[in-house]
């Protein structure tokens, strides 16, 4: 099923211990157009700090109550590598990020998340949702004749951003952006919602 990025905003994201704070944003990979990491507003509990909250490390969204579990802990938030908002995510801070949780590397594969579509079966048994720790380690090798990685060169961006961005044909501008929908179980984007001109 697919859900409005609009409708998501100030969802609860919820630690295994505890209430991390509300949802504000994503950041979705421009090559292969999927969400990447949630930004969370942590609140005050975490002097309002925005941090970075991945869907390998979530459950199934309580979409009646507006709350969506994980299976990390509010410590682990605390101490998780720090996220600024004004910078742009480099592959180094990524890097850093998904070792701090035990996380692997999504990019590396030809599909959305590593050989997988959905991040839950990419983690199943190393590191997801309910999942066993993962023991992070380089990809193997890959013949020189494989298919290309996916996600050897993506940037990360801001899904807020994007709304008002320009959506132009090839015989003149469309309208502009006024929504995403994405989808709930691979949280690719899958639709922009365009408001068209006169």
């Amino acid at each position: 099923m697919l859900r409005s990025m609009n409708d998501l905003e100030d969802y609860a994201i919820h630690a295994s211990d505890g209430n991390i704070g509300h949802l504000k944003d994503f950041t979705f990979d421009d090559k292969a157009w999927v969400i990447r990491y949630f930004v969370v507003d942590a609140g005050a509990w975490l002097s309002s700090r925005m941090v970075l909250i991945s869907p390998i490390g979530i459950g199934t969204p309580n979409w009646g109550e507006k709350t969506i579990p994980g299976s990390i802990t509010k410590e682990q938030v605390r101490n998780s590598p720090p996220y600024d908002v004004q910078q742009p995510l480099t592959t180094q801070s990524e890097t850093e990020y998904l070792g701090y949780y035990n996380y692997p590397p999504y990019w590396g594969g030809s599909s959305l998340w590593g050989h997988d579509i959905y991040p839950s079966r990419f983690t199943t048994g190393s590191g997801g949702f309910n999942a066993p720790p993962f023991v992070l380690r380089p990809p193997p090798p890959q013949p020189e004749e494989a298919e290309p990685a996916l996600h050897t060169q993506h940037a990360l961006r801001s899904g807020k951003e994007m709304v008002g961005s320009l959506v132009a044909g090839s015989d003149g501008d469309i309208g502009v952006v006024k929504d995403l929908l994405i989808d709930e179980k691979s949280w690719a984007i899958r639709y922009l919602v365009v408001k068209t001109g006169s």
